[in-house]
C-alpha cells in the first residue's frame, strides 16, 4: 500500500529524520519524501520560494511536522498552512517530543489530523497515516 504522491517531512534532528524515513520505507508508506530541515525550508517549499522554486506543481499527500523547529516553529507553520486556500487541506500529523497538554490542544485548534509524540511508536505512527485516507489502492 503506497501513498499517493509525496510526503513532507519538516523535521530538525537528523536522527528522527532517519527514524521517520526508515519506518516510512519498512511500511512501503512513501513513493517520495521530501525533507525540510526548519519550518523557515517548509514553507519555501510550499510557496515555490528560494530552492523549491523549480519544483514539481501539487501539494504533498501528507505534511509530517515536528514543533520544535529553528527559523519558523512548527504551530508557525501549521497556522501559516491552515489559514491558506490553497494549503489547508493537506493533512498534516505533527511528529513532536512535547507531551503538553497545550501544544495538542494549540495543534488541533488548527485543524491537525494526528498528533504523534516522539520518540515515536511505530505502529503508532503508521496508524496515524493509515487514518489519514491518503493511500493508494
Amino acid at each position: 500500500m503506497d501513498i499517493l504522491g509525496r510526503i513532507l517531512l519538516v523535521e530538525y534532528d537528523p536522527k528522527d529524520v532517519e527514524l521517520t524515513l526508515t519506518a516510512l520505507d519498512d511500511y512501503n508508506l512513501a513513493n517520495e519524501v521530501v525533507v525540510a530541515a526548519d519550518g523557515e525550508q517548509a514553507l519555501d517549499y510550499l510557496y515555490f520560494r528560494g530552492n523549491y522554486l523549480q519544483r514539481g506543481r501539487g501539494n504533498p499527500a501528507v505534511l509530517l511536522l515536528d514543533l520544535k523547529l529553528p527559523k519558523v516553529n512548527g504551530l508557525e507553520v501549521l497556522k501559516q498552512i491552515k489559514s491558506d486556500q490553497n494549503l489547508k487541506m493537506i493533512p498534516v500529523v505533527v511528529l513532536t517530543s512535547s507531551r503538553e497538554e497545550k501544544d495538542m490542544v494549540a495543534t488541533y485548534e488548527l485543524g491537525v489530523n494526528a498528533y504523534v509524540v516522539k520518540p515515536v511508536d511505530f505502529h503508532e505512527f503508521v496508524n496515524a497515516i493509515k487514518e489519514l485516507g491518503v493511500f493508494g489502492r
